[in-house]
């Protein structure tokens, strides 16, 4: 019986699934893979780690996989594609496709069919396909200059809406979104915050995602709600590019990624903004799984 992998690397965590012809068998998680973001070295070490948790999960050994298709941000470029293929090379003797997270997120969101897909991880990005099968990006830029809404975009406005708000009123210093800002980076006054935000090289900005979603104040509610309105106005581009104004029938949008599945406000805002932006987009109210498609286009390429 053949088996097949598909992997999703990310800036926050790689995933990989197991599958036969029709069915998923396992899946398993291990740290990034975004070669970019993490390295050679990080990159390599979580790879292999997923593979080897996936493949025993399932029952098998990773000599036993027909074939691997692994997505990422930047994977479709050659020459970082090459060391990913490389890297899963070391311990997959099958073929390996190495292809960019916007096609297996679109696959999993539509297989072969029409539709836009909006990623908001670590980094963000919207990526549509029209029926004809044209293709058009939007946003996706870099954490300096671009990729709004994302959890890197998300942390950076949460610690400036907190020093802009001390400005204002010093009590903001004592706010559940500077309790939780703080808790995250280790620091213990706004100073210190500020000191972290300007450092060189610049931090991890999106590690402070996850705190303010916990915060549940109105200062990361502020934050949050500009997050979701971003994402739509970058699906927005897509859909007007893709699908002219006079086309009838509904735009399906999908939702990839962590800011969708961990902050419900964030989802609220984007599927209510959307739709105000343009009533054809219909969006799919579950955040989908890209690994679905790294392992749906690992069973085609056979």
């Amino acid at each position: 019986m053949p088996y097949y992998l598909g992997i999703d690397g990310g800036g926050t965590k790689t995933t990989c699934a197991v599958g036969d012809e029709t069915s998923l068998l396992a899946t398993a998680s291990a740290g990034p893979s975004n070669i970019v973001r993490v390295g050679e070295a990080t990159t390599r070490e979580s790879l292999q780690q997923a593979v080897r948790q996936a493949c025993a999960a399932a029952g098998i050994t990773p000599e036993q996989v027909s074939r691997t298709c692994a997505g990422g941000s930047g994977a479709a470029r050659p020459e970082l594609a090459a060391i990913v293929r490389e890297f899963l090379a070391e311990i997959l003797p099958t073929p390996v496709d190495v292809v960019g997270d916007m096609q297996i997120a679109l696959e999993a969101a539509f297989d072969t069919g029409p539709g836009v897909i909006v990623i908001a991880g670590t980094g963000s990005i919207a990526y549509g396909r029209d029926q004809r099968g044209k293709t058009v990006r939007a946003g996706g830029w870099g954490f300096a200059i671009g990729d709004e809404g994302s959890a890197h975009w998300i942390g950076r406005a949460a610690v400036i809406a907190l020093l802009r708000a001390s400005d204002q009123n010093e009590a903001a210093c004592d706010s559940p979104l500077a309790s939780a800002l703080f808790r995250a980076w280790g620091v213990r006054s706004l100073s210190d915050l500020a000191r972290a935000a300007n450092s060189v090289p610049p931090p991890d900005f999106s590690a402070l995602f996850p705190a303010v979603v916990a915060a549940k104040d109105e200062l990361a509610a502020q934050v949050l709600r500009g997050a979701g309105r971003e994402l739509a106005q970058v699906a927005d581009v897509v859909i007007v590019r893709l699908f002219a104004k006079d086309e009838r029938g509904p735009v399906p949008v999908g939702m990839i990624g962590g800011v969708f599945r961990h902050a419900e406000l964030v989802r609220q805002v984007f599927y209510n903004e959307l739709r105000r932006l343009d009533p054809r987009a219909e969006v799919i109210p579950k955040v989908i799984e890209p690994v679905e498609g790294a392992l749906r286009l690992a069973r085609r390429g056979k």
